[in-house]
């Protein structure tokens, strides 16, 4: 078991990195892009999967419904664990692009030597791929 922020792998140990969400679970999401980006060759794409806060207000508000009520009543349904999970993920989501949005994000990630970032919104603003090229390549 290794933690995002030291990898217990070589530098440019990797051709390509794709992950899914790490970031809004790590103490410092610059340090863990920074580590990343060191395992991959130069040239090597860096892409992640992400939950994401609509833009759209419409979307938003039925995301926040969705998020803030359905998943917490359904999970109940599971089990304890369940409804805690769907209690924590909405606002988990919520404050992590109020503290990082998008902009601040790619910062972070042309930071760690990431280039050529791009995103693009998923399922009517409910997710996000983001991706890029390591420097060097």
């Amino acid at each position: 078991m290794g933690q995002a922020e030291r990898l217990p792998f070589p530098d440019s140990a990797f051709a390509h990195l794709t992950f899914t969400y790490l970031l809004r679970y790590v103490d410092d999401p610059a340090a863990t892009l920074q580590e990343l980006a060191r395992v991959v060759a130069p040239g090597g794409t860096v892409a992640s999967l992400e939950f994401l806060v609509p833009a759209h207000p419409v979307w938003r508000l039925a995301w926040a419904g969705y998020t803030r009520g359905v998943l917490p009543v359904a999970g109940l349904v599971a089990s304890r664990e369940w409804y805690r999970t769907g209690r924590f993920l909405g606002p988990s989501i919520s404050q992590f692009y109020r503290r990082y949005p998008l902009a601040e994000q790619a910062r972070m990630w042309r930071a760690a030597g990431v280039e050529r970032v791009r995103w693009r919104a998923m399922s009517l603003g409910g997710g996000i791929v983001m991706w890029g090229v390591k420097r060097g390549g």
